[in-house]
């Protein structure tokens, strides 16, 4: 699932985004979603969020649940 819809997202999911640093490179990260950045509804290059962890990115997917 992918992460432009801002309704999708939420604290505590997980989601892999892509760092500003990696936008060349299209590298992913994963972690768990502190809060949300993006006061917009949609965004077309995915909603920007902060980690548990402090880094910042936008969600490329959200990791489903098994």
């Amino acid at each position: 699932m992918h992460g432009r819809n801002r309704a999708d997202i939420y604290p505590g999911l997980e989601v892999d985004i892509i760092l500003k640093k990696d936008q060349r490179s299209g590298k992913l990260t994963r972690g768990v979603v502190a809060n949300l950045l993006t006061s917009a509804a949609y965004h077309s290059r995915g909603i920007k969020v902060r980690l548990e962890d402090g880094q910042v990115g936008r969600v490329a997917n959200i990791v489903e649940e098994d």
